[in-house]
């Protein structure tokens, strides 16, 4: 998310919870996960191709419906670049 005047709530996805500095960092872009597992989540798009965007990601969660080494498809929501839908599970 281009966040200009406040930064996203929320935890990152990936992020250590004992990091010291929790939570979304100033000048970093974010998509908020949507749906699914990792729900609420953020994730850090910071740097990511436009290809890498349009595609989405298969990120890897234990709370998915395949448990330790499945992951969550999640892609970006139509118009919204930085709102990312939860698009099924796999192993």
């Amino acid at each position: 998310m281009d966040w200009d005047d406040e930064l996203p709530q929320g935890r990152i996805y990936g992020q250590d919870q004992d990091h010291s500095r929790p939570g979304p960092v100033p000048g970093r872009d974010y998509a908020d996960l949507v749906g699914g597992p990792l729900d609420g989540m953020l994730l850090d798009i910071t740097g990511w191709t436009a290809q890498e965007l349009q595609t989405g990601a298969a990120l890897m969660t234990e709370a998915g419906q395949y448990g330790a080494g499945g992951r969550a498809r999640y892609g970006p929501r139509p118009g919204e670049r930085n709102r990312w839908d939860w698009a099924g599970d796999t192993p």
